[in-house]
């Protein structure tokens, strides 16, 4: 910092040469972001200085996140679900786990483990959470924070959890399951319906990643079962910043129950409200006030349009790559396509250096990932496919 401020031209001139050098959309075809809508970008500059960290100062803000949660709980099959608005699904599936493992050290089940030991190593009980090999890096922090033994469990040959393998990892110390509703890599969705029924069976918690699957599959025709329609379902992550369109960081948390939201008080004396569920302190009201505006402007049908065309791109993606005998390596369940390619990190890296076209790369199996994003239109389409076929062709 220097000791005399800089001008305002200044000032512009340094962020317009930082801008430039960020990389537009229309060139990226591996993010799960996108450019949020003009109407979320207004309302979140309206409200920008909103902290609903201390929300009885920003009493309107709040009743707009209220709103949010029962719009979204209404989407999601649970109107009266509770919870709030994170920074994104890294923060939301820290917090629905760290529920489940408070809730489960005050649990007799717990206690009674925990007493049975004969030395302080017995009595060293770990809890556990059985999660999909496909899961988000999000849950190796989640195992790192609140110190988890985090247990992986095999995926089948599409690519979704395996159930007989979920059953095998589960003991008296599992504090619950994780599913994936539009896995990061391959945009699958595991066997909710069935990871539902074991729930209830074992009495644990089901949190649901539906980060981005959240806002495609309730507007997708002959959609598959995900969320709080199920029983054994008792929390879910969605980001309003992916598939919403709203601007980032909008994440929601919501909790089929109150006692699971009850889990994460903490007492805040200082403050006009008595009380905090967040993880975070300081939160954005901006990023509350865009999602609502981009929510209630768009509604279900424009929502429905938005997927329909992301839908369209990626099968015309799919039949213009065809031409080239380039397939995927597993049919696309929603707008994320992993294609099978020889020497995918080569392509990946030539696509970037000799066309600035940013892919990325699935690991098992290995694969060139490209999510189709609504920035992503036709031509921008023609013109990667064109690139790729050069890249190919000169292996």
């Amino acid at each position: 910092m220097n000791e005399a401020g800089l001008s305002e031209e200044e000032i512009r001139s340094i962020l317009n040469d930082s801008k430039v050098k960020d990389l537009k959309y229309e060139r990226v075809l591996s993010s799960m972001c996108t450019y949020p809508h003009k109407i979320a970008v207004e309302a979140h500059m309206q409200f920008i200085e909103s902290n609903m960290g201390d929300f009885g100062l920003f009493r309107g803000t709040y009743n707009l996140e209220t709103k949010i949660l029962a719009s979204i709980g209404n989407l999601l099959h649970k109107a009266e679900a509770v919870g709030y608005m994170t920074t994104g699904g890294t923060e939301s599936n820290i917090q629905a786990i760290r529920s489940m493992r408070n809730i489960f050290l005050q649990s007799p089940k717990y206690r009674k483990s925990v007493n049975s030991g004969k030395n302080s190593a017995q009595k060293c009980v770990r809890p556990n959470l059985v999660v999909p090999d496909s899961a988000h890096f999000s849950f190796d922090k989640v195992s790192d924070i609140l110190d988890l033994e985090l247990r992986k469990a095999s995926l089948d040959d599409e690519l979704k959890v395996s159930i007989e393998s979920v059953k095998s990892l589960i003991d008296e110390n599992t504090i619950g399951l994780v599913a994936i509703a539009g896995s990061t890599e391959f945009g699958q969705v595991d066997p909710i319906k069935e990871l539902s029924d074991i729930a209830l069976e074992k009495n644990i918690f089901l949190h649901v990643d539906a980060a981005f699957g959240g806002f495609v599959l309730p507007f997708m025709e002959n959609s598959c079962d995900f969320d709080f329609k199920l029983p054994g379902v008792t929390s879910i992550a969605i980001d309003p910043h992916k598939m919403g369109l709203s601007t980032i960081p909008s994440g929601v948390l919501l909790f089929r129950d109150s006692h699971q939201l009850e889990s994460l008080k903490a007492d805040t004396p200082y403050l006009t409200v008595s009380t905090q569920y967040t993880l975070t302190g300081t939160r954005s009201g901006a990023a509350v006030a865009a999602t609502y505006a981009v929510m209630n402007y768009l509604g279900k049908e424009g929502y429905r349009k938005t997927v329909s065309k992301c839908m369209e791109l990626t099968d015309y993606l799919l039949e213009k790559l065809a031409k080239m005998d380039v397939y995927p390596l597993i049919d696309p369940i929603m707008n994320v396509v992993a294609l099978e390619v020889p020497k995918c990190d080569l392509v990946r890296s030539r696509l970037a250096e000799e066309f600035n076209w940013q892919v990325s790369i699935t690991q098992n199996p290995h694969g060139l990932r490209l999510v189709i994003m609504p920035h992503v239109s036709f031509e921008m389409i023609d013109s990667f496919v064109a690139d790729l076929k050069k890249v190919l062709d000169s292996l």
